[in-house]
Formats: structure tokens, C-alpha cells, sequence
């Protein structure tokens, strides 16, 4: 039995609006909070330092860590590998379980805190019947954040609040942040890649920033035929119709990419549709393993998400001999990427899901 005390809480604190919040809930619920905030690139003084204001305004002990080597190892280099393989990845499922979940138990544990606390928009599930957490969607559906997190294991599920999960508007977020005379209160969100300064530079930048080359290859049709020169392909990504630098006299589109042939192949909008879609490297929450949980069989229904905005679509999932999965969905998907995650949910709770190799046009 865990001997951690059960009214203390390490909860992560960015110095938004919505960890702000979260601490306050957690706070009227008779809760020790405890601050924590993890510099991703080791160099943000600033963005610890308003952290702390914060945290002593809210009247609440701070940890601050610099995980800068952890976050460059395992998230940053994903990132470019990915996209210079002419993959498109998506880094807080790649953080999430890796770092900052993987630190706020740490930091739990260091200080006596049982459990552990976020502003993500999302819920938890328990199955009071088999003893299992589940990630369950925000009651906010514009700013749920389910599909994030994922890849999350029981150790983190079992311990983990989310003060924010049943708030259906963002408003009310920021109304307690008002009613405390909070400074971060009309704070506009987070910006999606924390690690980039999109003020300053983009993602193409950045990854030519760390010195890989991206190599000039060919757009093709999807017969093969030569269409002209790609500037590398890491300027691509499938579904993308501006900034191609090559025209027509119609909208065309990228409908693959093939690292190996250096080459881009584009296509009409209809090409995009599939009702197929391979995953690799599959989690499920109540095995933390990849293959399906043996309650579901060799197949299951659900509703599944082949991205963060996507909406969940109805769909098949069969577990393949070779380990990966194929998702077949009743009705044909736009731009299933390689390298997004596809989000496998019943109900309204996450029971799992995988990295996007390839779509398909399953039989």
C-alpha cells in the first residue's frame, strides 16, 4: 500500500492561466499544492521566474527543474528525425509520457506527494470493476486534450487530478483567474511547439537551425512521373497545398512522401481519402503494452481521431499478426499523416493508440 500522504499534490505549473487555475482548485479542495515547473530548454529564467511570482502569490511551495538534456534527447530529436524523414510528428505525446509526467512523479515522490496535478482539458475514468484508469475527454470538446495524452500508464493515471477536465468553457477558467486578481488572466494560450519561438522562426528553421541539411528531391504523380524539384522534405507534409512552390492551374496536393526516393508525390484532393490507417509502436492504457487487451479480442469498435482537431470517426480496430495495427474506419479519413498519432476512444474515454505509419485501402 502507498504510504504517500493523500492531501498533497505536485502540480505542474507553466505560469499560464490554466495551471494557475488548477492550483487554486486544488487549493479549495483543502490540498498542499506543490508548484513544479520544468524548463524544457534550460535557458527560460523568465518564464521560471513569472512561475514563482505566481506560486508565491498563490501562496504555494515551487520546484523548478532543468530537463533541458532529457528534453532534447528524447523530444527534440524525435522531431527532426521525424520530419526530415518526411514524417510529421506531434512532441507533447512524445513528452508527455517521457518527460513531464516521467518529472512529476519524480518530484511526487522527492517531496511526499501522492498526487499529481495538471491544467490539461481532460478527465479520468475509473473502472471500479477491473481497478483501471482511463484518460477521458474534456467536457470543453473545443479545447479537449485527451488525445494528448494517450500513452499514459496506470503508475500515472492512478495518480493523476485534472481540475479542469469538467469545465466546458475557458471562460470560467478565466473568470477565477480574474475573481484572484490573478496577472495571467486574459494570457493568451500557449503556443503549440513550446520549444520554438514562432515569433522568431518556424518549425523549417529551427530544424535547419540544428544544422541537418534538408536534400532538394522530386515531386512526382502518383504514376511516378517527374513534376518538378522539392526543396526537401521537411517543407512537406500530407494534405498541404500552399507553399509547394510549383502550379498547375489547379489545387494539387501532397499525398505522400517517400524519405527513401527522396521524393514528394502529389495529387488531387480525393487521392487524400482512406478508409485504412497502419499504427506501430500502439499503447494501451490498461496493459501499457501494444497489443490490444485480451478483453477486447482480436478486434474492437470504437471512435478514433487521426488527429488533434480531428473528430472521432467511427471505425474498426484489428490487431495484425506482425504487431501493428490496422484501423478501419466506415467512412474514409483526410490526410491520415505518418508520424500523428491515431487515438482510439470508447465512449468518451481513451483506450489507447498508436504512431500513423501508412493509410490504406483495406478490403
Amino acid at each position: 500500500m502507498n504510504k504517500l500522504p493523500a492531501n498533497k499534490v505536485v502540480l505542474g505549473l507553466s505560469g499560464g492561466v490554466d495551471s494557475t487555475t488548477a492550483a487554486l482548485l486544488l487549493k479549495e479542495k483543502g490540498l498542499t499544492v506543490i508548484g513544479f515547473y520544468f524548463d524544457v530548454l534550460g535557458t527560460n529564467e523568465k518564464g521560471a521566474e513569472a512561475a514563482e511570482r505566481l506560486a508565491q502569490k498563490l501562496e504555494i511551495d515551487f520546484v523548478k527543474m532543468n530537463v533541458s538534456d532529457e528534453f532534447d534527447k528524447t523530444v527534440i530529436n524525435n522531431f527532426c528525425t521525424e520530419y526530415m524523414q518526411g514524417r510529421t510528428p506531434n512532441p507533447c505525446v512524445v513528452c508527455n509520457p517521457n518527460i513531464k509526467f516521467k518529472k512529476l512523479l519524480q518530484v511526487a515522490e522527492e517531496k511526499g506527494a501522492y498526487y499529481i496535478a495538471t491544467g490539461h482539458y481532460a478527465r479520468i475514468f475509473h473502472d471500479e470493476v477491473n481497478n483501471l484508469y482511463f484518460i477521458r475527454r474534456g467536457a470543453n470538446q473545443k479545447k479537449d486534450q485527451s488525445y494528448m495524452m494517450y500513452r499514459l500508464g496506470q503508475e500515472v493515471l492512478s495518480r493523476l487530478i485534472l481540475p479542469l477536465g469538467d469545465f466546458d468553457d475557458k471562460e470560467k477558467t478565466r473568470n477565477i483567474a480574474r475573481s484572484h486578481d490573478l496577472p495571467n488572466a486574459e494570457t493568451a494560450d500557449s503556443q503549440e511547439i513550446c520549444f520554438i519561438d514562432e515569433e522568431k522562426e518556424n518549425y523549417v528553421t529551427y530544424i535547419k537551425g540544428r544544422c541537418l541539411e534538408a536534400k532538394k528531391g522530386n515531386f512526382v504523380d502518383s504514376d511516378g512521373n517527374i513534376l518538378g524539384e522539392h526543396r526537401g522534405l521537411v517543407h512537406y507534409t500530407i494534405g498541404q497545398r500552399k507553399g509547394l512552390g510549383i502550379t498547375f492551374g489547379k489545387p494539387v496536393f501532397v499525398t505522400s512522401i517517400d524519405s527513401e526516393k527522396n521524393q514528394v508525390t502529389l495529387g488531387d484532393n480525393e487521392d487524400l481519402f482512406k478508409r485504412g490507417v497502419i499504427s506501430t509502436e500502439n499503447f494501451f492504457a490498461a496493459n501499457a503494452q501494444e497489443n490490444l487487451p485480451e478483453e477486447f479480442g482480436d478486434e474492437i469498435r470504437v471512435t478514433a481521431k487521426i488527429r488533434y482537431a480531428a473528430k472521432p470517426a467511427p471505425a474498426t480496430v484489428r490487431q495484425l499478426p506482425d504487431g501493428k495495427i490496422l484501423t478501419v474506419f466506415d467512412e474514409p479519413q483526410r490526410a491520415a499523416t505518418p508520424g500523428q498519432s491515431i487515438v482510439f476512444y470508447k465512449e468518451d474515454y481513451v483506450i489507447g493508440g498508436g504512431f500513423i505509419e501508412s493509410a490504406c485501402s483495406p478490403k
